[in-house]
């Protein structure tokens, strides 16, 4: 099993007030999955994906990624497990405007400490891997929201992590640009990827091959069998 989750409650305190943003969640995610994660605003799923991406520590309950604890993990073992093991792809891409493509797609190579012709050589081919390999040089400003997203993914892809951490990935992209992402995070799957999509989209998350859907921070319902 590459990811368990088991019982996870997420508390706030908000003055006197305790706010539960989850609630005993419990969920498996095995190697090669396709996984939506869909719920509205509030729903829990932006906590949710906080923690499956190791950025935010659940109040309670286990999270098990690939083997490791990560409970008992430290800052920089945290660090080192997102950087070797989870790509992360946002809906507003993130991108630095004043680095160009390939640039922007070295900067987790550059944290892992790889030579500067590695890294040069991986970008590359992350970033010809998503169909922009001529467009290696452009800055963002010079390309479209399709193809940026497209960049985020390659810089996802530049360390070759077991797992896709996608946050509505298609939110600024219109629907025809949005389907090609898609068809895009199928491919990857089809490589050996783990895909976790979090999305209030269902025709979004109807691409994936697990739905599970999260409503008041608890699971409401999962469902198997989509497109991909």
């Amino acid at each position: 099993m590459l990811i368990s989750l088991q019982e996870i409650n997420k508390h706030y305190k908000m003055g006197e007030e305790v706010v539960k943003a989850l609630n005993e969640i419990s969920l498996e995610i095995e190697k090669g999955e396709f996984l939506a994660i869909v719920g509205p605003s509030g729903s829990g799923k932006s906590t949710l994906m906080n923690i499956l991406g190791c950025l935010d520590s659940p109040s309670s309950g286990r999270y098990i990624l690939d083997g490791i604890e990560i409970k008992s993990a430290r800052e920089n073992e945290l660090s080192q497990i997102r950087n070797e093991k989870i790509g992360f792809i946002f809906q507003n891409f993130n991108l630095l405007t004043k680095l160009t493509a390939i640039e922007n797609v070295e900067l987790p190579l550059i944290y892992r400490g790889v030579k500067a012709s590695e890294r040069k050589r991986k970008a590359t081919e992350s970033l010809e891997k998503v169909g922009l390999g001529e467009r290696i040089n452009h800055l963002p400003t010079k390309l479209s929201g399709g193809q940026q997203q497209r960049v985020a993914i390659a810089r996802a892809l530049a360390g070759n992590p077991p797992i896709l951490l996608c946050d509505e990935p298609t939110g600024a992209l219109d629907s025809t640009t949005s389907k090609d992402i898609m068809k895009l995070l199928k491919e990857l799957n089809k490589q050996g990827h783990t895909i976790i999509v979090i999305t209030h989209d269902l025709e979004v998350a109807n691409e994936a091959k697990r739905v599970v859907q999260i409503k008041d921070g608890k699971l409401a319902n999962v469902r198997v069998g989509g497109k991909a």
